[in-house]
């Protein structure tokens, strides 16, 4: 039978393990990944297999070969680029004339494969996925299967709040030729957001076996270590090809060769690879040893992992540690919990790596010397790089300068030389810094540059969706903590930048693939200091200004100490609106503040108001993106009924078709909206599935409920100083007061209740919510939303603690109780 390894991962999360050799060919008990993998296969009968290869492609061949010495026939294609998971497979279309399996080169599994094939091929099914249930399925896609083991939704690596079940795609697969052939040639194109959410639509047979046995995707160092734990603990079927000795209670598999002298102490299970040597007095524990490793006398070594030929000197101690090949550890030198040592480093007599400090190939670590950081190749970043379109870290101590650059170069790589983009910043001198910083290594890279200097994100987003521009970048502080930078990427609409462009930016960051331009290629920079007239141009045509000017508006603004108290007083007085604008002038020190200090910040600012007798306050978010509103008598209104007031002023104003609001929005929306005769639709509660809902689901209004809101009209995503524009403009036209407005909207009661669910029991709790509300009507958007009597229910996984949000929202607090308490007692009774 054939078989398809995917072996072209870089291993980017296990660095530095990966330095010197590709994923698939790290050690797992003395073995690479990708030899148990073949092991597997052959044993479940799959003896004809092309490796799909990728990053240092050459280290697995010379391991390989033809398969000969592992019983397979081994056959090799190389993609010309990164084609995606299932981009990659149909780049080996012609091995595909019949039935194939498709695993990864690099997680560890002892699943019954020929039991699974059997299963395919007695349902008939076009494709199957190998299904598996975890604690937290967060990283992988999430699937649910009907009685027929047909999959009915999958969904990606999901939030807490899109999770529906802790059934999870195990990334194997059994696919027909026919299925192999859907996928387009030479295009990225990945299994599990292309081609399995296709065949959903098309009915095809999409199967799902839940298979028994282990599994473990090895993504990190963390997975890496546990991964082992598993193994010598006899989780995971594999066999050492070694003596089984006893000591006491301890079980030890020496591998031919290994030499034990006298006097070693063994304690749970240990596994000594091939020709290693153990020295008198040693005490070893839970630890893998690995093949021609040297371990003097009286070592202690305790739950480590070792790689083939390194010498531990005499009296030296590794504690829940990884090193790995041909390392000097010193006499006496300690090597402390979750501490990585990479190949080729010395670490000398004395000295001590401390808890979680990871030390890069080669380095030499001095005799005595204690060492509480990572020792790494210039700046390198020891985690995942990307949060979303975000590169965050503490400013110039985790971003710094150097870091800056490497990261300019790596972006402007995979923009291509010639590119034009734009970047902009609030008003810090470390943003500043970071943003020169970051421009070198865009212009090293041949991309030309727009800066705008210090302006509000809104203008840079609006900037780049009107004008023709490859992409930009927004620095700032973060508005919750000073001292963290944020790196903001935007496509060239202004979107964030997606997820599959930021991992193409990590790699060439973390692999240092950023080619210099020529000296005749390299980027120019230009100032542009007219693209905020631009922007006040365009912002007052699409405004009613006679309306607005008629009305004689009186407001206060607190603009929290961000750029937009030096841009937007441009457009109010060109409005002619009276304005009080307090924390007007740029200072990122006392931009971020928590939520004690901006409840003062209301009050205050209430008390004002009413003191001018102002038509209403704002509070500009730093960013000028969301905004916290008073009315004329001082009284703050909360984002939901700032919605609802928003929503029917809008529609008053407005022909619409169709408006998006997030999931936990008031039911008020539904009713406002079918007056008018509008459709709704429920999104995520994220800036990102706000700004789809207007680019693909073609909404004319987007209401958030943090107080953001997008006009599609002018702007692409949420932007302070528009939407203040239009609800007064909104107001005159309707001759509306806030105020007068909140007694309509203010009959709906709502609840939420915290219910403590242990993390790894919240797939179970949303497996059990997804079937036991299958015949109610529901909404599977960020958690589940059950309609229930008079109100409806919104149940999801709590992203930050150990507990279930239930929200609940009813025309009578009796009925509200009831639906709370209901689902509640369905979160606890779930967990059992």
């Amino acid at each position: 039978m054939k078989a398809i390894i995917m072996a072209g991962g870089f291993g980017t999360r296990l660095r530095p393990l990966t330095i010197n050799i590709p994923k698939p060919m790290v050690p797992v008990a003395n073995l690479p990944m990708m030899e148990h993998v073949v092991n597997l296969l052959r044993l479940h009968g799959f003896d004809d297999i092309v490796s799909l290869l990728f990053f240092q492609a050459e280290v697995i061949k010379n391991h390989f070969k033809d398969g000969r010495r592992f019983g397979v026939k081994m056959d090799y294609l190389q993609p010309d680029q990164d084609y995606g998971t299932a981009g990659a497979v149909r780049y080996a279309a012609d091995f595909c004339d019949e039935t194939v399996m498709v695993i990864s080169g690099d997680v560890l599994t002892d699943f019954d494969l020929a039991s699974a094939f059997r299963f395919h091929k007695e349902k008939e099914g076009d494709a199957t996925i190998l299904l598996t249930r975890l604690e937290n399925p967060l990283a992988y896609g999430i699937v649910i299967t009907d009685a027929d083991d047909r999959i009915t939704r999958f969904m990606e690596k999901p939030s807490w709040g899109e999770m529906f079940s802790d059934t999870i795609n195990t990334g194997v697969y059994i696919l027909e030729p026919a299925t192999v052939r859907m996928i387009p040639p030479k295009t990225n194109f990945d299994f599990s957001q292309n081609l399995y959410p296709i065949m959903l639509q098309k009915n095809m047979k999409l199967l799902g076996r839940i298979t028994e046995g282990y599994w473990r995707d090895i993504g990190n160092i963390e997975e890496y270590s546990e991964a082992h734990r598993d193994i010598l603990a006899g989780r995971v079927r594999l066999a050492f090809g070694a003596e089984k000795l006893t000591q006491d209670d301890a079980v030890i598999y020496k591998q031919p060769g290994a030499e034990i002298a006298d006097g070693v102490v063994f304690g749970q299970t240990v596994l000594l690879g091939q020709k290693c040597r153990i020295g008198a007095g040693a005490k070893i524990a839970n630890s893998i040893i690995g093949d021609g490793v040297v371990v003097g006398e009286d070592v202690q070594i305790n739950d480590a992992v070792i790689w083939s030929d390194t010498v531990v000197d005499a009296r030296a101690t590794i504690d829940s540690a990884i090193v790995t090949s041909r390392v000097q550890v010193g006499r006496k030198a300690s090597i402390l919990d979750k501490a990585v040592v990479a190949d080729d480093c010395r670490i000398g007599a004395g000295a001590t790596i401390k808890a979680n400090v990871k030390v890069w190939p080669g380095k030499i670590v001095d005799d005595g010397a204690i060492v509480s950081s990572s020792i790494v190749w210039g700046e390198k970043w020891n985690r995942e790089l990307f949060t979303d379109s975000k590169v965050s870290g503490l400013g110039l101590t985790e971003l710094t300068p150097e870091m800056a650059v490497k990261l300019g170069a790596a972006f402007g790589a995979s923009l291509g030389r010639k590119q034009r983009i734009l970047t902009s910043r609030d008003a810090s001198d470390a943003s500043r810094l970071l943003k020169r910083s970051m421009m070198c290594g865009l212009m090293a890279t041949g991309v030309d540059i727009d800066d705008l200097e210090i302006l509000p994100t809104p203008v840079l987003r609006r900037a780049l969706r009107h004008g023709s521009y490859a992409a930009g970048i927004y620095i700032r502080h973060n508005p919750s903590d000073y001292n963290v930078v944020d790196i903001i990427f935007f496509d060239g609409s202004g979107l964030d930048l997606p997820t599959a462009k930021s991992k193409k930016v990590e790699r060439s960051f973390i692999n240092e693939d950023y080619p210099r331009a020529s000296m005749a290629e390299t980027g120019h920079l230009e100032e542009q200091e007219r693209l905020f007239d631009t922007y006040r141009d365009d912002f007052l045509e699409t405004i009613d200004q006679e309306a607005v000017r008629d009305a004689r508006f009186r407001i206060v603004i607190d603009y929290s100490y961000g750029s937009a108290g030096q841009f937007f007083p441009e457009i109010t007085s060109a409005l002619d609106i009276d304005v009080l604008g307090v924390n007007a002038y740029p200072n990122p020190a006392r931009a971020a503040q928590h939520a004690g200090a901006i409840g003062e910040k209301i009050h205050q600012l209430g008390t004002i108001v009413t003191s001018l007798s102002a038509d209403l306050g704002v509070i500009i978010n730093p960013s000028a993106e969301k905004m916290i509103v008073i009315d004329e008598h001082g009284r703050q209104i909360d984002d939901q009924l700032l919605l609802l007031m928003g929503l029917d002023l809008y529609l008053r104003t407005h022909a619409a078709k169709r408006i998006a609001v997030p999931v936990d929005a008031s039911m008020g929306v539904e009713k406002i909206a079918a007056g008018y005769g509008v459709e709704v639709k429920r999104v995520r509660n994220d800036h990102l599935a706000m700004m789809d809902a207007h680019i693909r689901g073609g909404a004319d209004f987007v209401g958030g409920t943090r107080g953001g809101f997008i006009f599609p009209n002018f702007q692409i995503g949420s932007d302070a100083m528009y939407a203040i524009a239009n609800f007064l403009e909104m107001m005159a036209k309707t001759n509306a007061r806030l105020g007068d407005l909140r007694p309509l909207f203010s009959n709906y009661i709502r609840k939420n209740v915290s219910v403590p669910c242990p993390w790894g029991k919240k797939g179970q709790v949303m497996r059990t919510l997804i079937m036991s509300t299958e015949d109610k009507e529901r909404q599977l958007i960020d958690g589940v939303r059950v309609f229930e009597e008079t109100g409806w229910v919104l149940v999801a996984p709590d992203r930050l603690t150990a507990s279930f949000g239930i929200l609940a929202e009813a025309d009578s607090e009796s009925t509200v109780d009831k639906i709370i308490k209901q689902y509640a007692d369905l979160v606890e009774q779930s967990q059992d």
